[in-house]
């Protein structure tokens, strides 16, 4: 696997970044994988620039997020968010990323990404179908994947669930982005991760082309099962099991720190997992 995280202090006050320093705060952290920044988009000629300077320091470009709700019931939002998912996979293709991600959105008015009954039912998973379609079909992409993130908050939320929506999608660019703890919804999940670990990656190994690194825990003390997500090696994953299952994936699958609060933080966590890695070597 090739780690890696958000670089920090590399951006101007117009929101850019030079490519060298961009690479060389990649590895400066340690990384060997760098997320695709927003201030890049298809079609720049700086572009290319980015990519050599991360390929000189043998640093792959990991993913292009797209992070929006493109199941919002405004449907001038929801057009809105299908354009800037086709930009953004336009990117990552371009890029030669792995994967471009997003969430399969939700039917909440709440937020982005949040609960709504209506997240379970056959119209909901038709429309999450059919967007994924829409969007590869517009870019058709040779170099990347598209893939949707595993969240708690709709059917998408677990291993079996994830096979059925890539047998409706049906097509060969469409790929898995696992993040496990945004599958670690229940108590019985959490209190036998490891298992859940060993089918995610049965199931879906295979299609993985990028995973999120974090952490989680379950409050102790409430009747009512309640989880909070925590930084890598301070909550109850299996670090080892994940790790030793993401080493025999392809070598150059990216492995992600992210929601940390500020770069010593993700320092710690890179530290975490580096050492971990050494330990089952």
């Amino acid at each position: 696997m090739k780690l890696g995280g958000p670089v920090f202090g590399i951006e101007t006050k117009e929101g850019k970044a030079d490519p060298a320093a961009f690479a060389e705060a990649h590895v400066k952290a340690g990384y060997q994988a760098a997320y695709c920044p927003e201030f890049l988009h298809p079609g720049q000629k700086e572009n290319n620039l980015f990519t050599k300077e991360l390929m000189k320091r043998g640093i792959l470009w990991a993913e292009a997020g797209a992070w929006c709700n493109p199941l919002t019931a405004d449907e001038k939002e929801a057009r809105k968010n299908r354009e800037y998912m086709i930009e953004r996979l336009a990117l990552a293709e371009e890029l030669g990323a792995k994967t471009c991600v997003n969430i399969a959105g939700t039917f909440s008015s709440e937020n982005w990404y949040g609960p709504h009954e209506g997240n379970y039912s056959e119209d909901f998973f038709a429309l999450a179908v059919d967007t994924v379609r829409y969007v590869l079909d517009a870019v058709k992409p040779r170099r990347t994947t598209f893939s949707v993130e595993i969240m708690p908050y709709n059917f998408l939320d677990g291993p079996q669930a994830y096979l059925q929506f890539l047998k409706a999608v049906d097509r060969k660019q469409a790929a898995v982005h696992l993040d496990p703890c945004n599958c670690i919804c229940s108590p019985r999940i959490y209190c036998h991760i490891s298992d859940f670990l060993k089918e995610a990656f049965s199931l879906l190994g295979d299609r993985i082309v990028s995973v999120h690194l974090k952490d989680i825990t379950m409050e102790q003390n409430t009747f009512t099962a309640a989880f909070r997500e925590v930084p890598p090696g301070e909550g109850h994953m299996d670090y080892p099991l994940l790790l030793r299952l993401l080493n025999r994936l392809p070598a150059d699958t990216p492995a992600m720190l992210e929601h940390l609060p500020d770069e010593a933080a993700y320092r710690k966590a890179f530290s975490f997992v580096k050492r971990i890695q050494e330990e089952i070597q």
